[in-house]
């Protein structure tokens, strides 16, 4: 089915912060060609306040604000008198995902909650979510239409508020380990997320606890998620770093991945991995790597394990 023409643009480039996504565009903001632009829409006021934006702005200086690191969209296009008046059908779950992951922000964040029913079908709290979208997170704030007067000017400012907050990563050290058998193998673990069923491959290994080494790290991760207890920690490989939500966080995590050699290992987690979001464990060769249509991280794991064997 062909995407409704929005009446409104988007406001979309990568690497945003974050992206705000309205419900659709009603008479109003389809006239102005302008996202929130009914004047008596909270919306621009809230940004300012929460800290956002250094200035007031009006709605049609709205692409100004990937100067900011911000964005806009609406969760459906079709323009109506109220939101009231859409139809399950103005929902596309799938075409809007893929606009999302195609810039890949770091957040979007719903304002209100039915712009974020429409898509999902599940009635969410305000503030962050479980569910995200490849490695954006999801937060729910109020609506900021004039129809939502029950919530008060300072309650819906406070949730603005909490998502600038929650914007900021919480940086993380983690340490990891590219573990080759006799026959160069690579052992990786799957990792699924809780909702979405999204999963990827990546190195054992995880946070650094605090005063840790990265050998201590390294010796109880792999103690943990593979079971393996006597190995010698070859030379550091490479670092990276990954930015990724996780069980409602925002986290911008150092990896060090670390070399180890040893001749074959049966894996033995000794602690329950449901919780970690680790699905399964498996032995990799170069070419089952090569030819693999799943994903990986780092993306380019598949060439990094290549050149060493």
């Amino acid at each position: 089915m062909a995407r409704t023409p929005s009446a409104v643009p988007d406001v979309l480039v990568p690497g945003l912060a974050c992206v705000f996504c309205g419900i659709n565009p009603g008479r109003v903001s389809a006239a102005a060609a302008a996202h929130f632009a009914n004047p008596r829409n909270d919306f621009w006021r809230l940004l300012h306040d929460a800290g956002f934006t250094p200035r007031l702005y009006e709605p049609e200086q709205q692409h100004a604000l990937p100067e900011l690191g911000y964005g806009l969209t609406n969760a459906a296009y079709r323009t109506t008198p109220g939101s009231g008046d859409l139809r399950r059908g103005d929902f596309d779950q799938a075409e809007f995902e893929a606009r999302i992951e195609a810039v890949s922000p770091r957040a979007v964040a719903f304002v209100g909650k039915e712009a974020y029913r429409g898509l999902w079908n599940e009635r969410p709290e305000l503030g962050p979510q479980e569910r995200v979208i490849g490695r954006t997170g999801l937060f729910v704030l109020p609506s900021t239409s004039p129809a939502n007067a029950a919530v008060s000017y300072a309650e819906r400012l406070r949730w603005f508020a909490e998502l600038r907050d929650w914007l900021v990563p919480v940086e993380r050290q983690a340490v990891r380990a590219l573990v080759l058998d006799a026959d160069d193998r690579v052992l990786l673990v799957q990792f699924r997320r809780p909702i979405g069923d999204r999963t990827w491959w990546g190195s054992p290994g995880g946070g650094i606890d605090p005063g840790e080494s990265h050998e201590a790290a390294l010796r109880r991760e792999l103690r943990e998620e593979i079971g393996l207890e006597d190995f010698e920690i070859g030379p550091l490989l490479y670092e990276h770093v990954g930015r990724f939500p996780w069980a409602k966080v925002l986290y911008h995590q150092h990896n060090a991945t670390y070399l180890v050699r040893v001749h074959a290992h049966e894996p033995a987690p000794t602690i329950d991995l449901d919780p970690e979001g680790v699905a399964d464990v498996r032995w990799w060769s170069a070419g089952e790597l090569s030819s693999s249509t799943e994903r990986f991280a780092p993306p380019d794991l598949p060439e990094r394990v290549r050149r060493l064997t």
